[in-house]
């Protein structure tokens, strides 16, 4: 199923929902213009690498950069890995990200957005011990704006493009859409784990998206709500 709108209204301008989709684009805009090796030495240094951080956890240091291991929770949130990665997750922020926003207010949302990525690199990581493959994007942190939406916006319709043998575009519930995706990256995610190659093969992280998911989910729910203007007319 592929989102294409939303019916939920805001009042406010989502200036780091904007903002987010800019400098991602601007990072990967970067990727592309350098060469493959220098490119794929990008990732290795920005990228989260589970066995560099359960390394320097354990007292062994395989980098030699020390605690800047840990950088990379961060500045792989900023990072993608070609041009349908990057689209399809601003894409989902882009529809999803401007309620939360108007929800929280931009300082606020910003930190929600930041720590569900954090949570979901950390729970990659837990989930994938010795690997030495690096995951980046910033799907996890979208995740938990969509775990977010979930709690806040379950009744809101969106509209989807369906495959069923053919392509069909109806309104559907986010509750539906969203539950649907969660239980698909969990089930990938527990297939991948059983799976022997599972643990430090690429692919999809999966546990990234259910850690980050769930953790927007508690978060919505202990984040206030951004303060509202009332008027005379507010109250009649």
């Amino acid at each position: 199923m592929i989102p294409l709108r939303d019916d939920a209204p805001r009042s406010t301008v989502p200036f780091v929902t904007y903002f987010l989709v800019a400098l991602n684009l601007i990072v990967f805009i970067f990727e592309i213009t350098l060469a493959p090796q220098p490119r794929m030495d990008l990732v290795y240094e920005f990228g989260v690498v589970p066995s560099h951080i359960t390394s320097l956890v354990h007292g062994r240091d395989m980098t030699g950069t020390g605690w800047l291991n840990f950088l990379p929770v961060f500045t792989s949130m900023f990072l993608h890995a070609s041009w349908l990665h990057l689209i399809a997750n601003m894409w989902f922020l882009w529809i999803f990200g401007d309620n939360i926003e108007d929800h929280l207010g931009h300082l606020r949302y910003f930190i929600l957005y930041l720590v569900c990525g954090i949570a979901a690199s950390a729970t990659h990581i837990l989930f994938n011990l010795g690997s030495d493959v690096p995951s980046v994007g910033a799907s996890g942190a979208i995740a938990g704006v969509m775990g977010a939406y979930f709690v806040l916006f379950p009744s809101a319709r969106v509209l989807t493009l369906v495959p069923f043998f053919f392509l069909y575009l109806t309104w559907l519930p986010a509750w539906l859409i969203l539950g649907y995706w969660f239980v698909l990256q969990f089930i990938s995610g527990a297939a991948t784990a059983i799976t022997p190659a599972g643990q430090s093969s690429g692919g999809v992280a999966f546990w990234a998206h259910v850690g980050g998911f769930l953790t927007g989910v508690a978060l919505i729910k202990i984040f206030p709500q951004r303060a509202r203007r009332y008027t005379y007319a507010n109250w009649e």
